[in-house]
């Protein structure tokens, strides 16, 4: 027991410093083990692509179509990583898996094992990039979308036991969609020791303006605030809020309770001081904004109200109708302006905040160490299924002892702020 809540971080990880890697937070980019690397000749890293569907502007587009064509989708360099084969689970009217596997020789399995086989009888890829996102799946009656992402990973492990290896695997956007999903992915990782990251890729996408937040800063108050749907788009919000609040003193111990208001209950949350409006407003200074309507006025709003364990209140707006963008606003002791940012999300070239995602990926690859932790998406995979689910039974503050999660932040950048064509198995500078 500590301070932060009812099991310390060493107790709800198991963390133990006889295990070979560690827990998979620490194994976050933090003094990388490069040993003579910079002596060998850099390799391009064969890695199994795990899909939903493959079509224009997809995920799998914007992340694989990197590895076969370049940062830029456009011929030109690219990751130290290549496509060795693919798994595709729906095949729609508009497919790309086809024909991009057919002009890079890349060949298509009819099962996972396959793919990270690549037929064969041992685990012949040295990575795996699981996009467990689009495609056409069935609702739950909390309205989340019940992508196959636990399916997909336990696919992946089961290989890996068959076959008696792991490699890095990196799994797109939250880990759920519903809790149990997520919870068991994340065990089942940290038990088999398999390197593994998740999430967004608005953490790492371009800020404006360019700045995050210092390293052990003490943050007094902090709001989010993004666009859509509470289940497509809160996983997106949550991730880039994470990203920033994460960095506060202590570090990251995770959160006691987590509720979701609708309608009046948001803007009297406001009006009461529970919520800081200028921070809010901060925000929207940043963020696009839809025009001929009100903030207060978009029925569709949700607030997720998240307490911390060291007492910090997370506040998180999603207005479907109102906002353009995702951004996020923190109060700093000691420093009157808060510190708002706008995580930009580029068209040209190539949908280019995917570039990064997939630098951060091919870092994980080359090293075996996650660039920074998925603990931080464990637990906003967390929040949201939370906040859903207060949602429908409405706005009841749910208590949230599974999300006592604990993890080290790493200072890890964010986009233009890492070369691209940097050496994937060097120290960042």
């Amino acid at each position: 027991m500590d301070k932060r809540g009812q099991l310390n971080r060493r107790s709800w990880l198991g963390i133990s410093s006889s295990l070979a890697l560690g827990s998979l937070a620490q194994q976050a980019g933090v003094g990388w083990n490069t040993q003579a690397h910079s002596a060998e000749p850099l390799q391009a890293k064969p890695v199994a692509g795990i899909v939903t569907a493959y079509e224009k502007i997809l995920h799998a587009d914007v992340l694989l179509t990197k590895v076969l064509a370049g940062w830029g989708q456009d011929g030109g360099p690219g990751p130290a990583i290549k496509l060795a084969s693919l798994y595709v689970d729906q095949f729609g009217p508009k497919d790309l898996a086809r024909p991009m596997a057919k002009k890079y020789g890349v060949p298509i399995f009819d099962s996972i094992e396959g793919a990270v086989t690549l037929g064969g009888n041992q685990v012949a890829v040295d990575g795996v990039i699981s996009i467990g996102e689009h495609g056409k799946y069935p609702l739950n009656k909390k309205g989340q979308q019940l992508y196959p992402r636990r399916r997909f990973f336990d696919g992946i492990a089961d290989t890996f036991e068959k076959h008696g290896r792991v490699v890095p695997v990196f799994s797109d956007k939250h880990l759920g969609p519903e809790w149990r999903d997520a919870s068991a992915i994340y065990e089942r990782a940290r038990k088999m020791k398999i390197p593994m990251m998740a999430g967004s890729s608005l953490p790492v996408t371009f800020r404006r303006p360019a700045q995050t937040i210092p390293m052990g800063a003490e943050i007094e108050a902090a709001v989010g605030v993004g666009y859509g749907d509470l289940d497509r788009y809160g996983s997106h919000t949550l991730d880039c809020f994470q990203c920033l609040v994460e960095r506060r003193r202590n570090a990251e111990g995770g959160v006691e309770w987590v509720e979701c208001l609708r309608g009046d209950a948001i803007w009297k949350a406001v009006d009461q001081g529970v919520v800081r409006e200028d921070l809010m407003q901060a925000v929207l200074r940043l963020i696009p904004v839809r025009g001929g309507s009100e903030v207060r006025g978009d029925s569709s709003s949700s607030l997720l109200l998240f307490r911390y364990t060291d007492g910090l209140l997370g506040a998180v707006f999603m207005l479907p109708h109102y906002a353009g963008g995702i951004g996020a606003a923190i109060k700093l002791r000691g420093q009157a302006d808060p510190v708002a940012v706008h995580f930009e999300e580029r068209a040209e070239p190539a949908i280019p905040h995917f570039a990064y995602l997939l630098k951060a990926i091919e870092r994980m690859v080359h090293t075996g160490k996650p660039s920074y932790p998925v603990e931080r998406t464990v637990l906003t995979s967390g929040i949201l299924d939370q906040g859903i689910t207060s949602r429908l039974e409405e706005s009841k503050r749910l208590l949230t002892p599974q999300l006592q999660i604990g993890y080290e932040p790493v200072d890890y950048p964010f986009a233009p702020h890492i070369d691209l064509n940097s050496d994937p198995r060097k120290p960042l500078s």
